[in-house]
């Protein structure tokens, strides 16, 4: 999965501090039941003493040692749980109680990661999207053609197919879409489904809007007491698996933002990043407002995905 070491870090002190809790707990009840309960803790020494007096058996070869230790430690298990039980303290009391039973809040079951460190990582990997509650809604599950007709459902169908192979295909095949069209036809819900689908297989995407984009990035490039606070976030602009640019055209355009999505496009273009851009604009209008530089950059590295119809919005 694709975490900074920071956030793989972040995890691993909160499964730490999960052990750690626990055992306090175990420690605190353990000292509770040695205080209170008559002849527990004579049996627990009993224990340990057998223990190393039959290690010593063993060790001299005594064939039956073993087996007699099992034996007489039961038995004084068995003892404890009665102590227990006539003090009214459940039998399970004084084992280790975890978050996660399959990994005993190690994170690991043999040597692979367990599915709540999986889940962790996904949720960090949500947060980081800053679209968390936007994507709560967002799957391919309920994208839907019945709002399409004749040349529009055949645009639809074909993007649908492109965004599904960009998904299969993420890991081996370096891709970017743009999807462009008429307002309301589903290109930014689109985005949102391959946010969500790649998230849930361990990818970091970071989502903006075009206007959001261009406000972090001239921030960093011009608040100088915010630079060093928004610097790994920067870098995460340029290394995350997917960046997402919703609504490209409705940002002020002038000299410097149209620098710095070059910038921006061109990094992750070197770093074989990929990026989703959805826009309102014409690839005429996107000619005119960007320049020939971007837009030679846009066709020469998207697939572009062309979306018409009625405003959807407008129409549930």
């Amino acid at each position: 999965m694709s975490l900074t070491n920071l956030q793989y870090e972040t995890i691993k002190r909160v499964f730490d501090e999960k052990q750690r809790r626990h055992r306090l707990l175990l420690e605190e009840r353990t000292a509770y039941v040695n205080e209170h309960v008559d002849g527990f803790r004579e049996i627990s020494d009993a224990i340990s003493t057998l223990s190393v007096q039959n290690a010593k058996k063993i060790l001299d070869g005594d064939e039956n040692a073993l087996l007699d230790l099992r034996k007489m430690i039961q038995d004084l298990k068995l003892q404890k749980a009665a102590l227990l039980q006539s003090s009214k303290l459940p039998p399970d009391y004084l084992s280790p109680d975890f978050d996660c039973p399959d990994c005993k809040d190690t994170g690991y079951v043999n040597g692979k990661k367990c599915l709540c460190f999986k889940q962790a990582m996904v949720n960090i990997l949500y947060d980081q999207s800053n679209i968390r509650e936007f994507l709560e809604t967002q799957n391919f599950d309920k994208v839907s053609d019945k709002y399409y007709k004749g040349k529009d459902l055949i645009h639809f169908h074909d993007t649908f197919e492109k965004a599904n192979n960009f998904i299969k295909n993420f890991d081996n095949d370096y891709q970017n879409i743009i999807f462009y069209g008429t307002v309301g036809t589903g290109k930014s819900f689109l985005s949102g489904c391959i946010a969500k689908s790649l998230i849930e297989s361990g990818h970091s995407v970071i989502y903006f809007s075009a206007t959001a984009l261009m406000d972090t990035l001239s921030k960093y490039s011009f608040d100088y007491k915010s630079k060093e606070e928004l610097n790994e976030f920067y870098q995460d602009i340029y290394e995350c698996d997917l960046l997402i640019i919703d609504d490209l055209g409705t940002e002020l355009t002038n000299a410097f933002s149209v620098s710095r999505l070059f910038t921006c496009l061109n990094e992750r273009f070197l770093r074989k990043k990929s990026i989703v851009i959805s826009t309102n604009l014409s690839l005429e209008e996107l000619r005119d407002r960007y320049t020939d530089r971007i837009f030679s950059r846009l066709t020469g590295n998207f697939i572009f995905c062309r979306l018409t119809g009625p405003d959807i919005r407008m129409i549930e």
